[in-house]
């Protein structure tokens, strides 16, 4: 599946970042999904858990029962769908157009006009929407110096196909396995289908510390469905998350970062508030089984360029960083990159460095959040008198250096 993503505006130097955090509306009212013939999930923490974790080896494939077809866009006629469409206030719900894309991905139109009337992110990247009842979406960090950690699309499950060989090493439990190891904890947003399909992933997931976030039923473009095809996308993904861990989330993010005031005022009134990013590694368009063509080397420039850039005091903003959970290259990727992005930033989950603390809907969970860079800020000082001294180079001296690097990265282990 080839993902398309628009590149990330920078913003004017001018915009008070702030604004994603105020609580400045009248907002609409939000209501807590419920879920019919639902059991209770064995196995699951009931509450934050900050660690020691058990590696594991082994995850069940058993999947969850009674779920719509994985990767089908579900029935917006389901009677499920239809008690949840029912409870929506649709006076508060924008009139924004129903988008088309032509067949390879791209937009009929890429503009509702200079106005931008319904904060389009995918026409103008906006992420203050022009309805007054909707909250800001969530996109950067508060604190200089935080790597808000994401991942999109998981849990990646193995590949029955001819992939499966080079692929499915790297199915989880790997990279959860590799952030207990490293003791970092991520955002991730998950797709309905994958967590319907391979819900132990998720379970340990939650079990791992990592805070669990909607990402859709079957990864389509959210602006291009009617409203009733908005809700069911996401009720089925809400439920699936639910059924696999016990917990409703109450954060969301769009497939391919889609979204305007419409589907804001959807997800929202379904408890689930929007976050974006503001820093895109593109390790999605890698070359991989369903993904592009982008060259390793060309993903880690990024990561060579934002070290830079904070090392050299060039930016030392806090960021949101989307990665994914996508193909062998995306978890590789991060695998390789992870190490070294701690060493120079403070490495949280996207949530924790907003400062969301319940990530649900169920209260008992209390995520740790950034409260304070006075530790960190010390940390990195010492870092960067440290780099200085010992001038150390962050791009590749020659090609043959790169062969090494690419040798070892291509037999590292995944757990």
């Amino acid at each position: 599946m080839i993902l398309i993503y628009s590149a990330i505006l920078v913003f004017a130097a001018t915009q008070v970042i702030g604004e994603q955090f105020r609580s400045e509306r009248a907002l609409a009212a939000q209501f807590q999904p419920t879920f019919p013939s639902l059991e209770e999930p064995k196995g699951v923490t009931k509450a934050y858990n900050p660690g020691p974790y058990t590696i594991s080896r082994f995850l069940s494939h058993e999947p969850l029962r009674g779920f719509p077809v994985t990767w089908n866009q579900p029935d917006p006629l389901n009677v499920e769908v239809q008690a949840i469409y029912n409870k929506i206030d649709w006076s508060k719900v924008p009139s924004a157009p129903v988008r088309q894309q032509y067949p390879n991905g791209t937009w009929v139109s890429i503009s509702d006009g200079p106005t931008d009337p319904y904060c389009w992110w995918s026409s103008t990247n906006c992420v203050s929407p022009k309805s007054e009842y909707i909250p800001n979406d969530i996109y950067t960090c508060q604190h200089d110096g935080d790597w808000g950690l994401t991942y999109d699309d998981g849990p990646l499950n193995v590949r029955p196909d001819a992939k499966a060989v080079t692929e499915n090493a790297y199915a989880e439990p790997a990279l959860y396995n590799f952030l207990a190891k490293h003791n970092a904890h991520a955002t991730l947003f998950f797709v309905g289908s994958n967590v319907a399909s391979y819900p132990a992933a998720a379970k340990l997931a939650l079990n791992d510390g990592h805070q669990l976030c909607v990402h859709s039923w079957s990864h389509v473009p959210l602006t291009t469905l009617s409203n009733a095809q908005i809700v069911a996308e996401l009720y089925w993904t809400l439920k699936a998350i639910k059924a696999a861990t016990g917990v409703t989330s109450k954060c969301f993010r769009p497939p391919q970062g889609d979204i305007d005031d419409r589907v804001r005022a959807i997800a929202w009134q379904m408890g689930m508030r929007t976050i974006l990013w503001d820093r895109d590694t593109k390790d999605w368009a890698m070359s991989a089984p369903g993904s592009g063509a982008l060259s390793t080397k060309a993903v880690d420039g990024f990561f060579e360029q934002w070290i830079t850039d904070y090392k050299s005091g060039r930016d030392t903003a806090g960021h949101i960083v989307l990665e994914h959970e996508l193909t062998s290259r995306t978890v590789e990727m991060s695998m390789y990159w992870l190490p070294k992005i701690k060493k120079v930033f403070n490495v949280v989950p996207a949530l924790s460095c907003a400062g969301v603390s319940q990530p649900y809907w169920e209260e008992d969970f209390v995520y740790p959040t950034v409260a304070s860079k006075k530790v960190h800020s010390s940390a990195i000082s010492k870092e960067l008198k440290a780099s200085k001294a010992s001038k150390v180079q962050m791009h590749r001296p020659n090609s043959k250096g790169r062969k090494k690097v690419e040798r070892k990265r291509s037999t590292m282990s995944p757990v």
